[in-house]
């Protein structure tokens, strides 16, 4: 079955992350997720971010604008990805650090919506860098 995505609206931001993430959203997992944008692409300088929905559940979010960003992880890749797949790729990397920081259930929460994302990504088109990025 192939995984959707669904723009989330701006003003429906707050209600969805809260309904999926709680208060866990603002306090950690989107600071997470910017710090690793900042950590890992050379040229993300900040700025908005579009979020998504999954039609397995999932979420993720991306810089907005359909400017490329130089990569480099602490696995060794590098390599150019556009701002959908670092979105990915940072979400994925949020997911798996916030899933062994324990907490109320968030660590669970953050363990599922990897695993939710990486299913998406298997399909992505640009699937080779993201795993690349990811492994």
């Amino acid at each position: 079955m192939i995984i959707t995505r669904k723009w989330v609206s701006t003003h429906l931001r707050t209600q969805v992350t809260a309904q999926l993430f709680g208060l866990n959203f603002p306090m950690r997992l989107e600071p997470t997720v910017f710090n690793f944008a900042a950590h890992m692409a050379e040229n993300y300088s900040g700025g908005q971010w579009d979020f998504f929905t999954l039609s397995n559940g999932g979420f993720y979010m991306h810089p907005q604008g359909d400017q490329s960003f130089n990569v480099g992880c602490e696995n060794g890749h590098e390599g150019c990805l556009s701002g959908d797949a670092l979105g990915i790729v940072v979400c994925l990397y949020a997911y798996s650090q916030l899933s062994f920081c324990g907490g109320g259930g968030f660590d669970e929460v953050c363990a599922e919506h990897y695993q939710l994302l990486r299913a998406f990504a298997l399909d992505h088109p640009e699937a080779g860098g993201i795993f690349s990025a990811i492994d």
